[in-house]
C-alpha cells in the first residue's frame, strides 16, 4: 500500500495486509489462545483488538462512533463468538441492555388515549363520508327541474303556475329481479309536501287505473312498457329507465292535474333492507288492517304466511313487505293494500326521525347499503337534505292519507275491458275532471293556502256563463272565490285583474297573472263596480 506523506503521530500502529489499525497492538504472551493450558478460559489475558474492518486511522479514515465493549469483551446486542470446551463456537446474540422507562403520568396516558380515539373517529368518519358521498351520488343523481317551494323566500316571478307551492314526489314500487313482472309498478303513491304550512299528504293511485295505451290497460304497466320500448331502440339501461320515468310522470300529471317534481323508485329487496336497518316499524292495526294470507315469495321461492292481528304490531322488513303487498283476503282488495302502504310510510318516517338516523353515521351507512342498488331518484343530495329538514318540522298529525275510493270521495268504478279488470273514472272512461278537482283542492298550493285571498269574478263579456265557468276552474285549484256576477257593462275587450291589496298577496297575484295572461292593476276601471265583500282580487272577464 502506498505510503502517505502526512507526518505520523508518535504512536506506532501495526498493520495487517496493509490496513492500519487505529489501536496499538496489545502485546501478549507467545501463546495467544484464550484457553489456558488447562482448557479453561483465561480472562486475565487481553483480547486482541486487530480488526480488518476498522477504518479509523490517522491516514484519514475515522469512524464516527465506536462500539461499546462490555467488561467481558462482548458487544451488547451483537454476536459474541466464543469457543466452548467441545470446540464449538457460540454465535448467539447477547441481550441488548434494557432502557429504563419513565412511568407516564395519568394526564399523559389520558392525552395519548384521547389522541388515539380522535384519530380513530377521524378515520372512521372520513371513510363513512367517502362511502356515503359515493353512494348518495349513485342513488340521488339529480337532474330534475326541481321544486321551487324547496327554496326560502321564493321570488314570485319564479312561479310557473298553481302547484308550485308544493313538492310532489312520485313514489314507485316494483318487484325487481327475482320477481314476476320485475318492472311493473304495483305501488304508486304521491308524497305531496307543503313546506309553507308544514303539512304533507300521501295519495294512492290504484295500479289498475285505466290507461288505454298499455297492453293490459293499466297504469302499472306504463313504466315497464316505456322502458322496454326504449331498450328495443338500443337505448342504454339508464336511458331506458329514464324513458320509463318520463312516461309515468306524464300520465300521472295528466290524470291528476298536479305537477310532479321528483320521482323515487324502490324494489322489494330495498324496502326490506331499509325497514330492517332502522330496526323495524310499529303500527297500531285496527280491525280493517287485520290480514291472514299466504303469499308466494319470489326471493326465497316458497310461501310466506302473513298473520297480522288487531292492536299494536311490530314489523320487520319481510313482514312489512308482505303487509304492503297483501290484498286478496282484504275486503276492498287493492284499495286496502294502498291504505296499508300509506300507514307503513308514515311509520317509517316516524322511525327514521325518532332514532336520529341522519345523526348516526352507522345508520346512514346501513341505509345507503340497503338503498345502493335498489333505489333510484332524480333528486339531488341538497334536495334530499332539505326534505329531511322539512320532515322533522311536520308532525304525523299533519300528514293526511288520501285515496280515490275512500268514502265519501269515491271517484272510481270497477269495469272489465277486453278481459281486463280495471278502475276507470266514475265520470267517464277518460274523464278525470272530477278527480283533478278533488286532488288539486286536497293538495292545495301552499302559497294559495297561506294567503287565502278572496276573489270576485265578474263577466264583462257577452259570453253567457263565462264567469261561472272560470270561477269553477279557479275553485278547482283551491282559490277562495267569494262571488260570481256580471260586470256593470259587457263591453270589456280584454280581461282586467285588479289587485285590491296592492301586492300584499304577491303569490296569488302572480298565479292569477299567469292564468289570465295579464298584468295586475291596483285600481278599478269603473266606479260602478263595487266591492262589498272586501275581496282581495276582482277579475273582470273580457271578450
Amino acid at each position: 500500500m502506498d505510503k502517505f506523506t502526512r507526518k505520523h503521530h508518535k504512536h506506532h500502529h501495526s498493520s495487517v495486509d496493509g490496513m492500519l489499525n487505529s489501536n496499538p497492538i496489545q502485546k501478549t504472551p507467545h501463546n495467544t489462545n484464550l484457553l489456558s493450558q488447562k482448557g479453561e478460559v483465561d480472562t486475565s489475558l487481553p483480547t486482541p483488538r486487530n480488526r480488518l474492518d476498522d477504518f479509523s486511522g490517522s491516514e484519514g479514515f475515522r469512524a464516527s462512533q465506536q462500539n461499546i465493549i462490555n467488561d467481558n469483551g462482548s458487544i451488547p446486542g451483537g454476536r459474541n463468538p466464543r469457543r466452548g470446551l467441545d470446540g464449538a463456537i457460540d454465535l448467539s446474540l447477547s441481550p441488548a441492555p434494557k432502557k429504563s422507562r419513565k412511568k407516564l403520568s395519568w394526564k399523559k396516558r389520558g392525552f395519548r388515549a384521547l389522541a388515539g380515539l380522535t384519530l380513530l373517529v377521524v378515520v372512521v368518519t372520513g371513510f363513512l363520508f367517502g362511502k356515503g358521498y359515493l353512494k348518495l351520488n349513485k342513488i340521488f343523481k339529480g337532474g330534475a327541474e326541481g321544486a321551487t317551494a324547496l327554496q326560502d323566500n321564493v321570488d314570485p316571478s319564479k312561479l310557473k303556475g298553481e302547484g308550485d307551492g308544493r313538492v310532489n314526489i312520485l313514489l314507485l314500487g316494483r318487484g325487481g329481479e327475482g320477481n314476476a313482472g320485475p318492472d311493473l309498478t304495483d305501488t304508486i303513491l304521491i308524497a305531496s309536501i307543503d313546506p309553507i304550512n308544514k303539512k304533507a299528504s300521501l295519495l294512492s293511485v290504484p295500479r289498475d287505473l285505466y290507461y288505454p295505451k298499455t297492453s293490459n290497460y293499466r297504469v302499472n304497466s306504463v313504466f315497464a312498457e316505456a322502458k322496454y320500448a326504449a331498450k328495443a331502440r338500443k337505448a342504454s339501461n339508464t336511458d331506458a329507465e329514464n324513458a320509463g320515468f318520463t312516461a309515468m310522470e306524464k300520465v300521472i300529471q295528466d290524470d291528476l292535474g298536479i305537477p310532479i317534481h321528483y320521482h323515487v323508485m324502490i324494489d322489494f329487496a330495498g324496502f326490506v333492507q331499509a325497514i330492517n336497518t332502522v330496526g323495524g316499524v310499529d303500527i297500531n292495526v285496527d280491525k280493517n288492517g287485520t290480514v291472514y294470507e299466504k303469499l308466494w315469495d319470489g326471493l326465497i321461492k316458497k310461501n310466506y304466511t302473513l298473520d297480522v292481528k288487531e292492536g299494536p304490531q311490530h314489523f320487520d322488513g319481510q313482514r312489512a313487505l308482505y303487509y304492503a303487498r297483501s290484498r286478496k283476503t282484504s275486503s276492498r282488495g287493492d284499495f286496502d293494500r294502498a291504505e296499508r302502504q300509506r300507514m307503513l310510510i308514515i311509520a317509517l318516517k316516524e322511525r327514521v326521525l325518532s332514532i336520529g338516523t341522519f345523526a348516526n353515521p352507522l345508520k346512514i351507512s346501513g341505509l345507503l347499503d340497503a338503498f345502493g342498488n335498489h333505489v333510484q331518484s332524480n333528486m339531488s343530495i341538497d334536495e334530499v337534505t332539505r326534505l329531511y329538514d322539512l320532515g322533522k318540522q311536520i308532525n304525523s298529525s299533519n300528514i293526511s292519507t288520501i285515496g280515490l275510493v275512500d268514502p265519501p270521495n269515491n271517484f272510481l268504478q270497477s269495469v272489465n275491458i277486453a278481459g281486463q279488470a280495471i278502475q276507470r273514472p266514475r265520470a267517464g272512461l277518460n274523464d278525470f275532471s272530477e278527480i283533478q278537482n278533488y286532488v288539486r283542492n286536497t293538495l292545495k298550493d301552499g302559497y294559495l293556502a297561506n294567503e287565502n285571498a278572496s276573489v270576485v269574478v265578474l263577466n264583462g263579456s257577452t259570453s253567457s256563463g263565462l264567469a261561472t265557468k272560470k270561477a269553477n276552474e279557479l275553485r278547482s285549484y283551491g282559490y277562495n272565490v267569494v262571488k260570481v256576477s256580471d260586470a256593470p257593462t259587457k263591453t270589456y275587450k280584454s280581461t282586467i285583474l285588479v289587485d285590491m291589496r296592492n301586492g300584499e298577496k304577491k303569490y296569488t297575484r302572480r298565479y292569477l297573472e299567469i292564468r289570465f295572461g295579464v298584468s295586475a292593476v291596483n285600481t278599478l276601471p269603473d266606479p260602478k263596480i263595487q266591492n262589498p265583500e272586501n275581496a282581495d282580487f276582482i277579475i273582470i272577464l273580457g271578450q
